[in-house]
């Protein structure tokens, strides 16, 4: 009988399409888990591990929406989708405590585009527009709802001057950028990708990035972009494809904003906590890691929050140990 040797390794270099490929590193990076997630030497990126970060989320941009309803004042947020789980609550909370939305201005992060550049429009029913349209802005009652021409979205026609808008709406950037991590590491659709690589770049990492580099990187503005075979591959296993792996079902393109649109933002706030279809499994254990505790590089893009003033929430699930689990499947 052929016995298990727990010293015995395998060494190979990960496949060319692995943005972040320091073996060495993601084996230490893995074994960081439940509250030793929280310590980071950058005072102002906190990490929270909790049992559940949603209610969380969805009480800060409702408090933050209450409390600008209150006071008169307008708030730009950039928000994230689909996220049907967080915004129909958040719609409910606007109408049960009837809080007047007329100064509350919305920012798509992005939007699927077809293999020629063109942005799916908003009754494209996978489409990330319609999604917000649908289960949040439709959601608040027609008197306390923001007028339409506060929702903005990417589209053909506004995708050059997207990062502008949000700067001007927000009178030098967003008020709150809500984001979650996609497999990637990417931040919207910021991918990993030549779309998004300073130039000079070094993207097979093996050389970190300079200051110039990531200086350049983080003022790049909204545009569209190639997606990394792995976001489509994430995508596939999302409600709006049918979880089934469907890759041609997914576009190859997408609008985004920017790097510099997180960065201007004054208050950025990013949730760890996908799960594949509520089991233990999940594409964002991993990836949460490299984003909280890697190196600061395009390679892992959610990493430049880092750099920034940045509440994240990690759920208890995603921050749970793993290894190699020999008699577990898919």
């Amino acid at each position: 009988m052929i016995k298990f040797d727990p010293a015995t390794t395998f060494d190979f270099k990960p496949a060319d399409y692995v943005p972040f490929k320091d073996r060495e590193l993601c084996e230490k990076l893995r074994k960081i888990s439940g509250k030793d997630l929280e310590k980071h030497p950058n005072p102002d990126f906190n990490i929270k591990v909790m049992m559940n970060p949603h209610p969380v989320l969805i009480a800060t941009l409702f408090s933050r929406i209450k409390e600008a309803s209150e006071k008169g004042k307008k708030i730009t947020l950039i928000l994230g989708n689909p996220e049907p789980d967080t915004y129909i609550p958040l719609a409910q909370l606007i109408n049960y405590f009837k809080v007047d939305c007329r100064n509350v201005h919305l920012f798509a992060m992005d939007e699927w585009a077809d293999d020629r550049g063109n942005i799916a429009p908003e009754t494209y029913q996978a489409g990330f527009a319609h999604s917000m349209l649908k289960y949040l802005v439709f959601q608040i009652d027609e008197k306390l709802r923001m007028p339409l021409e506060n929702v903005h979205y990417p589209t053909n026609k506004n995708i050059a001057n997207y990062s502008d808008m949000i700067t001007e709406c927000g009178e030098g950037g967003a008020d709150i950028c809500s984001s979650s991590p996609g497999w990637t590491g990417h931040m919207a659709f910021i991918d990993p990708v030549p779309d998004f690589f300073p130039e000079g770049f070094d993207a097979t990492g093996a050389t970190p990035p300079t200051k110039a580099q990531l200086d350049e990187w983080l003022n790049m503005k909204a545009r569209i972009v190639e997606l990394h075979p792995l976001t489509v591959a994430q995508n596939s296993l999302h409600g709006v494809f049918g979880q089934s792996g469907y890759m041609a079902d997914v576009p190859p393109k997408a609008a985004t904003i920017g790097p510099v649109d997180v960065k201007n933002a004054r208050e950025r706030i990013e949730v760890h906590a996908l799960l594949t279809n509520g089991t233990f499994s999940s594409w964002q254990r991993m990836t949460s890691r490299l984003v909280l505790h890697g190196p600061v590089t395009p390679l892992i893009p959610s990493s430049m929050l880092q750099t920034m003033k940045t509440q994240v929430l990690v759920s208890d699930e995603l921050a749970a140990p793993f290894e190699c689990w020999e008699k577990v499947g898919y």
